[in-house]
């Protein structure tokens, strides 16, 4: 824990080596007895140990109190971030029934490009540039997945294809992104005090952002409510912005959005939503970690609408399962569909060539 402050060092010494070993991407703690890794994308047990539960507690509570909130019987939860960037979640007992459990999800300290994605096998140089045009035509996009799939790295790859002149907001939970542009105005939410005081949300810094002048909007993550004044915001001119949401497949990004634009309280007829949410967004990039680890961008699909009150989409490039080699790894090819994408003309007008042959479908 290099970057780490000593006295948070000194309670996290059992897991301070993955704490400094760049390979680690996650640290899970389940009780003092138990502590899981992740290493290139494989989880492995750890034989090192906590003391006692009071020692991973006390851990737990002063990286709390390094941030200036609180853990406790009233305040069980915690959601924070180590000095040097890694986002922490803990929970106690007796929520956590086999003692207090904690995540660690390591801050990349390089930033991830797209051209290591490509020599990871994670993309095709095609599908790096479909993903390029649809950033410069300004699409509304949304990176979706399942939890540790990649979605914030993609998330940083697709923002660094932004223009440099552009003004872009980001709005995160916790800082994560790490975009590199001049013209960069970065927000932060904040927690409630211990009266339940001062909190503010991403809904709050949305509606700050949008009086800010925006190019770009870049949301860190869609969770609640905030998703409808997103839609808001991208079907009123705040074209080329992104965000992530947890979701199992591209059609399903759109539900989920759909879903968590009714937790905002305010009371929408359902077509009404749905009509909103198939004009805000243009593409969906949907991020998987399979089975052996390895973390891919599984498919490109674009939004097409609603027929008959259902979201319509055209998969345009996606990774295809061929089978699973003797020694566990995936075995696969990225293809098209056939289908070319609508803004195709768009594109040529901009100046930007797509290569017809990356919408064929390969079959093997």
């Amino acid at each position: 824990m290099q970057d780490t402050n000593s006295h948070l060092a000194l309670f996290f010494e059992p897991i301070r080596a993955y704490l400094e070993d760049e390979a680690v991407s996650e640290i899970m703690i389940n009780g003092p007895d138990k502590i899981f890794i992740e290493r290139a994308g494989k989880l492995e047990q750890s034989t090192q140990r906590f003391i006692s539960e009071p020692a991973l507690k006390a851990a737990a509570v002063n990286v709390a109190k390094s941030v200036g909130r609180l853990l406790n019987d009233d305040n069980p939860r915690l959601d924070a971030r180590l000095p040097d960037g890694s986002r922490v979640h803990a929970v106690i007992p007796p929520l956590a029934r086999a003692g207090t459990v904690i995540a660690i999800r390591k801050f990349r300290k390089d930033k991830l490009t797209i051209q290591q994605l490509i020599e990871y096998g994670s993309i095709t140089a095609e599908g790096a540039h479909l993903i390029d045009a649809c950033v410069k035509l300004h699409k509304n996009m949304i990176v979706s997945g399942a939890t540790s799939s990649g979605k914030t790295c993609v998330l940083n790859v697709l923002s660094s294809y932004i223009p440099d002149k552009e003004r872009i907001l980001v709005i995160e939970d916790a800082t994560e992104l790490q975009l590199q542009q001049n013209h960069l105005v970065c927000f932060e939410t904040r927690k409630a005090d211990k009266n339940g005081n001062g909190e503010v949300t991403i809904r709050d810094l949305i509606h700050s952002s949008l009086r800010l002048r925006p190019d770009r909007l870049v949301i860190g993550e869609i969770r609640g409510g905030e998703a409808l004044d997103l839609l808001q915001a991208l079907n009123t001119g705040h074209a080329g912005s992104m965000s992530t949401i947890h979701a199992n497949s591209c059609i399903d990004c759109l539900s989920r959005i759909e879903t968590c634009a009714l937790l905002s309280g305010i009371d929408i007829p359902l077509t009404a939503l749905r009509s909103q949410v198939a004009s805000a967004i243009d593409v969906v990039v949907h991020t998987a970690r399979l089975s052996d680890g390895s973390r891919k961008i599984v498919a490109i699909s674009e939004v097409l609408g609603l027929k008959n009150g259902e979201y319509q989409m055209r998969d345009l490039y996606a990774f295809k399962l061929k089978g699973i080699a003797p020694d566990g790894n995936i075995q696969g090819f990225f293809t098209g569909f056939g289908n070319t994408p609508t803004f195709l003309e768009e594109a040529g007008l901009m100046g930007i060539s797509l290569d017809m042959a990356m919408f064929e479908q390969v079959r093997c």
